[in-house]
């Protein structure tokens, strides 16, 4: 039989959670409730279900490979980064697209880390970083949090000669926290030239802190950073699989030489382009998360339940229990959440009548 290289085979697969339809069927329940995945309840924008329509009743060319260079979604996208980012200019060559922001953590990984070299990340965060690193075969440096919050002072510690990439989540995954401007600052002054840091910030839309870095200021200082976003969660397309990423272009030439040439779709890249321009349809799944996490804050203080204050549209939830039991119980009720930990639990925040779903049957769980 055929063996895999020896540092993939050591590779823990992600394990996704599974469909609603799936575990209705194996469970025999019916009207599941999905929290589990941190995908915008609301649902997406009506401009982007509107343009998938359009492009399909057209005929749209499905017959056709897609736009390669994503020219229209990179034009919107740098005319919309540089007139919110306080002056830093973004060129679409500047600009890359991705089958969702986890291809590119991927093809920076493999571009930048190579056999015995070093990343450095924090534990726990997205287990997609360690995956990267691990396939390239190459060492993740895993820091573990401080106060539920990236150390990036002990990040810094650990960077050695052999370090290429470091990754942060901000917001982190799974605990909502984020590292403000004055310790980024400061954890950049630290940092060699030479060391990509890739600051993956999935759910920065969320974010009501008014101390959240500026992290396209150091794009425009000319920093080795890339800086990814995505259309999966406050745009509400996960399905359709489509991110980007931010850094200078001679970082970009690196990556685009091992990126697939039609990794992002037709359909993704119109309800994407048509997303963007729903400025309201953000507005309103901000108010639905904000609402949300009043809600769950309240109900989680009521149960003495301790709970992360989170910045992201999911809350992370440590127990003084067995996570996986609980969540058995909570999705026999028909209430599907994430278990991230031995003793901890991640939710994301749903509709008003999936919170309190979630909440009546946490109750009778506990």
């Amino acid at each position: 039989m055929i063996k895999p290289l020896e540092y993939v085979s050591r590779i823990k697969p992600y394990v996704p959670g599974k469909p609603v339809k799936e575990l209705e069927r194996e469970l025999g329940i019916t009207e599941c409730i999905k929290l589990a995945s941190n995908e915008n309840p609301v649902g997406p924008s009506s401009k982007a279900v509107a343009a998938l329509k359009a492009y399909i009743e057209n005929g749209g060319e499905l017959c056709r490979y897609p736009d390669g260079s994503g020219y229209y979604l990179k034009n919107a996208l740098s005319q919309k980064l540089s007139s919110s980012s306080g002056g830093a200019k973004v060129g679409g060559e500047e600009i890359i697209l991705g089958n969702g922001s986890n291809e590119l953590l991927d093809i920076a990984a493999r571009t930048f880390v190579g056999p015995g070299d070093e990343a450095v990340m924090a534990s726990p965060s997205f287990v997609v970083y360690s995956m990267g690193v691990q396939s390239s075969g190459g060492v993740a440096r895993e820091i573990a949090l401080r106060d539920y919050t990236h150390d990036l002072s002990e990040m810094a510690d650990a960077i050695t000669p052999k370090t290429k990439v470091v990754f942060i989540s901000n917001p982190n995954n799974p605990t909502g926290t984020i590292n403000k401007k004055s310790e980024f600052d400061a954890f950049m002054k630290r940092v060699p030239d030479g060391i990509l840091v890739v600051i993956d910030e999935a759910y920065f839309e969320y974010v009501r802190d008014p101390e959240y870095p500026d992290t396209l200021k150091c794009f425009a200082e000319g920093r080795d950073i890339l800086i990814l976003r995505t259309f999966s969660k406050i745009y509400g397309l996960a399905s359709l699989r489509i991110g980007y990423g931010i850094a200078r272009r001679e970082i970009l030439e690196e990556m685009n030489k091992i990126r697939e040439p039609f990794n992002t779709n037709s359909l993704a890249q119109e309800a994407a382009l048509a997303a963007l321009g729903d400025e309201a349809h953000v507005r309103y799944s901000l108010e639905v998360n904000e609402e949300g996490k009043r809600f769950l804050y309240r109900e989680f203080d009521e149960l003495g339940l301790k709970y992360v204050p989170t910045e992201a549209n999911f809350i992370y939830i440590p127990l003084d229990r067995d996570s996986k039991s609980l969540y058995d119980k909570l999705l026999r009720k028909g209430v599907i959440v994430r278990p991230v930990g031995p003793k901890e639990l991640r939710v994301t925040v749903g509709l008003p009548e999936e919170n309190r779903r979630f909440i009546e049957a946490l109750k009778a769980s506990l």
